[in-house]
């Protein structure tokens, strides 16, 4: 428990990677700080089981080496030379009438930016092909409203892409509903492609690159979970309390905070929480960017881990995976061949596969028990994969309303919400909910809010008892 005399500069609520981050900041600046998390456990979505040889992300596998944010971070805490790039062939799948169709090379994000591409795709029909084709003939749209994946994907690629390419991949890569999710929230590079050029294909035409050999995703031997354990051994052991739930959130001269943990008063207060747990701890500071922070949506998913002996998948697993349209009605998502990925994530002779299940067009998938959710993945990998027996085990992890959803319109709800909290001294938000989804981006956003807090303390140095 604090005394009066045990001022903080900055409270972090939420040890997530966003928090973290601030707090790995912070503390490389000399600040006074403590982490509040709920949890017994740090990291939020990042979790690694370790056990018997085999390692299991829970959550996200990978960082994104294009955002250097998180690579950046790796090499700061001394374990930039553990990060390993995916093995080779990076070939990824997509689902159709149950078959698994290889997204071919010269693609970007799944469209095909090449002809040569295109012709060779086996996913679409001739008459899909032609129509994406014909993206090059397509008149730009002017500037207008934010709109939908599904709509700007629709009139420039036309159904069957929606279908088959953006509702699994760009969709899927955020868990979300293609006809709600916002192109200016996602995909502004599509947007500026369309503008500049007036086709997509043509403008990443011109700018595509060879493929690095290191690929484009990179990861720890140890799972991703190491990232989140080096961040908390660089830590002051007491500044970061798990198991510390924060129940009101309250502001006068200084932030006065009740935890399960304890009492901390800070000058000023990150939260680095879900929008909708930024909303409640909100309520008795501003009501109205409380009520801007809970209009967000967010969507639940699972993820299902087995082990498999090799000699029971008949299947190459020659890639990463493969992702499932909406139009297939199969419970999957989507699915990583683990041990096709990353290197030594099973014992030798083994397979390691995850299967992803809910998200924004399964709303109510993870309303079913435990079990239907394992068996439900594990029948889906068995018939699209040739499984025979039963997997050595089964892991299960549920992430309710972790994954937020950036309808359309969220640029404006977020401008709304960071002109209202830019007038609260001291108060600043970060993580996923709010402008930064994924690792690296949720790592660049925490350190970043951080250095706006300290700047904030610098320039308000009196403190007040």
């Amino acid at each position: 428990m604090n005394g009066a005399d045990d001022l903080l500069d900055v409270a972090v609520v939420g040890g997530g990677i966003a928090g973290l981050a601030a707090a790995y900041e912070l503390h490389r600046r000399g600040l006074r700080f403590r982490v509040l998390e709920a949890a017994p456990r740090l990291g939020g979505v990042i979790v690694t089981e370790r056990f018997d040889g085999w390692v299991i992300d829970g959550g996200p596998d990978a960082l994104l080496v294009q955002k250097p944010a998180a690579v950046a971070l790796c090499r700061e805490l001394g374990i930039g030379d553990r990060l390993v790039p995916t093995l080779q062939p990076r070939t990824a799948y997509v689902m159709r009438d149950g078959a698994l169709h290889q997204i071919v090379e010269g693609s970007f994000l799944g469209l095909p930016v090449r002809v040569s591409a295109l012709a060779r795709s086996s996913l679409l029909t001739w008459r899909g092909r032609l129509r994406m084709a014909c993206e090059v003939v397509v008149p730009r749209r002017a500037p207008a409203d934010d709109e939908s994946i599904a709509a700007f994907v629709r009139r420039r690629f036309g159904n069957e892409a929606v279908d088959y390419l953006a509702e699994p991949l760009l969709a899927g890569i955020h868990a979300g509903d293609v006809e709600r999710l916002s192109m200016r929230a996602l995909f502004p590079r599509l947007l500026e492609a369309e503008r500049r050029s007036g086709s997509v294909i043509r403008a990443f035409r011109a700018l595509q690159t060879p493929p690095s050999p290191q690929g484009a995703f990179v990861s720890l031997p140890g799972g991703i979970g190491e990232l989140v354990e080096a961040i908390a051994n660089v830590l002051p052991r007491d500044s970061v309390w798990t198991s510390a739930r924060v129940g009101e959130l309250r502001r006068a001269a200084i932030y006065a905070i009740e935890s399960d943990a304890g009492a901390v008063r800070a000058r000023a207060v990150i939260l680095g929480v879900p929008a909708y747990v930024a909303a409640h701890l909100l309520r008795g500071v501003d009501t109205t960017l409380a009520e801007l922070c809970g209009a967000g949506a967010y969507a639940s998913t699972a993820t299902v881990a087995f082990g498999y002996r090799r000699a029971q998948v008949r299947h190459s697993l020659n890639g990463s995976g493969f992702v499932v349209p909406r139009v297939e009605r199969s419970p999957l998502l989507a699915a990583t061949w683990v041990t096709s990925k990353w290197p030594d994530r099973a014992p030798e002779g083994h397979v390691l596969l995850r299967a992803f299940l809910g998200g924004g067009r399964d709303p109510h998938r993870l309303d079913r028990g435990d079990q239907e959710l394992v068996d439900a993945a594990r029948e889906a990998l068995e018939k699209a994969l040739a499984i025979e027996g039963a997997p050595l085990f089964a892991r299960l992890f549920r992430w309710t309303r972790q994954s937020p959803q950036y309808d359309v319109g969220h640029l404006q709800r977020l401008d709304g919400i960071e002109r209202r909290a830019s007038a609260i001294p001291g108060l600043f938000l970060t993580g996923s909910g709010f402008r930064a989804i994924g690792i690296p981006d949720c790592i660049a956003d925490g350190r970043e809010t951080a250095a706006r807090a300290a700047t904030y303390l610098a320039t308000n140095s009196t403190k007040t008892d």
